[in-house]
């Protein structure tokens, strides 16, 4: 048996997620399905991350193992020539045997685009949230601030997620902006479920000075979802990168 690590992009606009769902496409379902004519036995498939329905990626890592012996540059090929144009193995290595993409990832990134200009383009209207009204960026990027460090995220957690624990460290929060698009990208240990929508939702808000950016400060010690701004919409939101402690692949 081999293990193997690839990393995807794909485009989110047409699935249901990552996750093999009962109803509708999943990513992870496309790449089963596809490994399914490499082994005599169904291969199961580990995503980093379990990205929802509408929500992209430019740097999703999965793991798998196969009884068949095949390269790594072959089973990219492979694959790619299998999958829809809309998911993209771009890389592909042999791992350790137990390697994990899931359990063995040590950071995430994840990158939220706000088209801010009067006029969406018809370009962007796949790929990110449109906000016509003028946004206070500096009081945006101080409440971003705030959130560094380690901190309970329950406030911006999905309400009646069951997890093991709601804290998480964020390594970097940030704005920075190309044309009319503001980009949000944060870097933690890791992320609960609809977290990144939340804190973006909540940080529009304060963007709008319908909040001052300390408002961060009592969402987080309230642990209660109802506190913060609403949820982004999904379509804005690309999982960007999967980081590893360890050289575990080659």
């Amino acid at each position: 048996m081999t293990t193997f690590k690839i990393t995807l992009a794909y485009d989110g606009t047409d699935f249901v997620g990552w996750q093999r769902q009962a109803d509708g496409v999943s990513v992870q379902g496309l790449i089963e399905e596809a490994l399914a004519e490499f082994d005599s036995v169904a291969v199961a498939v580990a995503g980093a991350g379990r990205t929802d329905a509408g929500v992209h990626a430019r740097g999703q890592v999965a793991s798998f193992t196969l009884e068949r012996e095949i390269s790594p540059d072959t089973l990219r090929r492979a694959l790619n020539a299998k999958l829809p144009e809309t998911v993209r193995v771009i890389g592909a290595e042999t791992a350790p045997p137990e390697f994990h993409a899931r359990f063995d990832a040590r950071s995430k990134t994840y990158r939220y685009r706000i088209a801010n200009g009067p006029v969406l383009s018809p370009f962007e209207r796949r790929y990110a949230w449109h906000v016509p009204e003028a946004l206070d960026v500096e009081a945006m990027a101080d409440g971003a601030r705030r959130l560094h460090g380690r901190h309970d995220f329950a406030a911006f957690q999905s309400a009646g997620t069951a997890v093991h624990s709601t804290e998480r460290e964020v390594f970097a929060a940030a704005f920075s902006t190309l044309d009319d698009v503001l980009l949000f990208d944060i870097r933690a240990d890791g992320f609960l479920r609809h977290m990144v929508r939340a804190i973006v939702g909540t940080l529009v808000e304060i963007g709008r000075a319908r909040r001052r950016a300390d408002w961060i400060d009592a969402i987080l010690a309230s642990r209660d979802r109802s506190r913060a701004g609403r949820g982004a919409p999904p379509h804005g939101l690309f999982l960007m990168a999967v980081e590893y402690n360890r050289p575990s692949c080659r």
